[in-house]
C-alpha cells in the first residue's frame, strides 16, 4: 500500500498520458515535480495531428525515466472548456508546464515531435541552480550581463527547499547559484543577493526565507523586468500577454538610453503594468515597424504604441524624460485622445491642402489625372506587431470578444 502511495504522490503511477478534467484537476497538479498540458480540441486539426506524438512521447519518456517525478496530461477542451478558460488559452493545441503545482509562465511553442516533448520535460526536471566551490569561480562563470540570484543557504533546511521551488519556476528569467556544501560551511547566515546587469549592483533580500510567497514575490520583481527586451524569439509569446505595446526603438550599438527609458517608465507608469506592456527593440532589426511609422534608423531613437489595432507615434523624442509626459502618451492611448487627436490633425491637414491647391488652381479632375498623386492616410500606421501573433498555420486562433 504503501509503495502504491509513493507512486500515486510522485506521479511514478502514471505511464502513460492522463486526461485532465475538473475532477482530478488539483490531484494531478500535485502529484508530480513536472506536470506537461496540451490542451486539445477534437474539430482542431493541429490538435488532431499533435495528441498520438503526445501520447508516445509520454510512454517514451516513462520507459526511459521511470522513476521521473512527472505526468503528461491532455485536456478535451470541448468537455473541459472551465480548464482552458482558467489557464487563458486562446488557441489549439496549447502546451503548458505546471512545477511543483505552479503554472509556468512561458509555454512550450517549439517542435512538436517526441524527441523535442521528451527533452523538454527532461530539462524541466533538471536542476535549476548551479554550484560554486570558491569565489573566484563564481566570479568567472558567472555571465553579469544576465541577471543572477546568489543564496548562501543550508540544503537540508525549509529555506533552501523554498529557493529550489522558485528557481524552477524563473530559470528562464535568472540565472540561481548556491556554493557547494564544503564551501557553504564557511558562513551560518542565510543570504540572498541579486545582481542587476544594468547597473551591477547587489540587491539584499532582507525578508523571512520561510515565507516562501514572499520569497518568490521578491525574486520574480528582480528577475523579471518592467521594461523587457522583443526579439523575434519571444513577440508571439508577448503578443499573448494582450497588453499594447509601449516599444522604445534604439540603436543596438547604443544602448546607453536604455537605463533612461526604463527609469521614465517605472516613475511615470507604476500604476499600468497589467494595462501596457514597455519594451526595448532592436532598430535595426524591427525596421518594418519603423517603416510604418515614417521612420528609419537615422532616427532612432523612436518611441511608439502598437495596440495591435494601430500605431502611434511619439511626437517629440525630447519631450520623453518631461515630468508627466509619457504617462500623458499612454492615458491618451487608453482614452481614445490619440485616435481621435490623429483625425482631427487629419482634418486640419485636409482643410489645408484644400487650401494650397485653390491656390495654386489645382480641381479635382486635375488631381485624379495625375497618378503620381499621393493620397493621404486616412487612418493611423496599421499594427504591425499584431501579424507576429501565433499562426493560423499552427494553431487554430479562438476568436473570444472582449466580453
Amino acid at each position: 500500500m504503501a509503495a502504491c502511495l509513493l507512486a500515486l504522490v510522485t506521479g511514478q503511477g502514471y505511464k502513460e498520458a492522463v486526461e485532465l478534467s475538473a475532477a482530478n484537476h488539483d490531484h494531478v497538479l500535485g502529484s508530480a515535480t513536472v506536470v506537461f498540458v496540451a490542451f486539445c480540441a477534437d474539430w482542431c486539426p493541429f490538435s488532431r495531428r499533435l495528441k498520438p506524438i503526445f501520447e508516445e512521447s509520454a510512454r517514451v519518456f516513462h520507459q526511459e525515466n521511470p522513476q521521473a517525478s512527472a505526468i503528461w496530461a491532455i485536456v478535451d477542451s470541448q468537455r473541459q472548456a472551465d480548464i482552458g478558460d482558467k489557464y487563458f488559452v486562446n488557441k489549439y493545441p496549447t502546451m503548458k508546464v505546471f512545477v511543483n503545482g505552479e503554472l509556468i509562465s512561458k509555454e512550450y511553442r517549439s517542435t512538436r515531435s517526441v524527441e523535442a516533448l521528451t527533452n523538454f520535460v527532461k530539462y524541466q526536471l533538471s536542476t535549476a541552480i548551479n554550484e560554486f566551490s570558491s569565489q573566484d569561480q563564481l566570479n568567472q562563470e558567472m555571465d553579469k550581463s544576465k541577471r543572477n540570484v546568489v543564496a548562501w543557504l543550508k540544503k537540508d533546511g525549509p529555506e533552501f527547499a523554498n529557493l529550489k521551488k522558485v528557481a524552477s519556476i524563473l530559470r528562464e528569467d535568472c540565472s540561481f547559484w548556491v556554493p557547494t556544501d564544503h564551501f557553504g560551511t564557511q558562513t551560518t547566515e542565510n543570504k540572498l543577493s541579486f545582481f542587476d546587469p544594468d547597473n551591477n549592483e547587489e540587491a539584499k533580500f532582507t525578508g523571512n526565507f520561510n515565507d516562501y510567497d514572499f520569497v518568490k514575490q521578491w525574486v520574480t520583481d528582480k528577475c523579471i523586468p518592467l521594461v523587457r527586451e522583443v526579439t523575434f524569439e519571444n513577440v508571439e509569446e508577448l503578443t499573448e500577454e494582450g497588453m499594447p505595446f509601449l516599444i522604445y526603438f534604439r540603436d543596438p550599438d547604443n544602448k546607453s538610453t536604455d537605463k533612461v527609458f526604463g527609469e521614465a517608465v517605472a516613475r511615470e507608469l507604476y500604476d499600468q503594468r497589467s494595462a501596457i506592456n514597455p519594451l526595448l527593440a532592436d532598430g535595426h532589426k524591427f525596421a518594418h515597424p519603423l517603416k510604418h511609422l515614417g521612420k528609419t534608423k537615422e532616427d532612432l531613437p523612436v518611441l511608439a504604441i502598437d495596440s495591435f489595432q494601430h500605431m502611434y507615434l511619439f511626437p517629440d523624442m525630447t519631450q520623453m524624460n518631461v515630468p508627466g509626459k509619457l504617462r500623458e502618451f499612454v492615458m491618451d492611448l487608453h482614452s481614445g485622445k490619440l485616435h481621435k487627436e490623429f483625425h482631427e490633425n487629419l482634418d486640419q491637414r485636409m482643410i489645408e491642402l484644400a487650401k494650397a491647391k485653390a491656390a495654386r488652381g489645382i480641381t479635382d479632375d486635375h488631381e485624379a489625372q495625375a497618378p503620381s498623386a499621393r493620397p493621404i492616410d486616412t487612418t493611423p500606421p496599421p499594427s504591425v506587431f499584431k501579424e507576429l501573433k501565433p499562426s493560423d498555420k499552427r494553431y487554430s486562433i479562438l476568436q473570444k470578444s472582449e466580453l
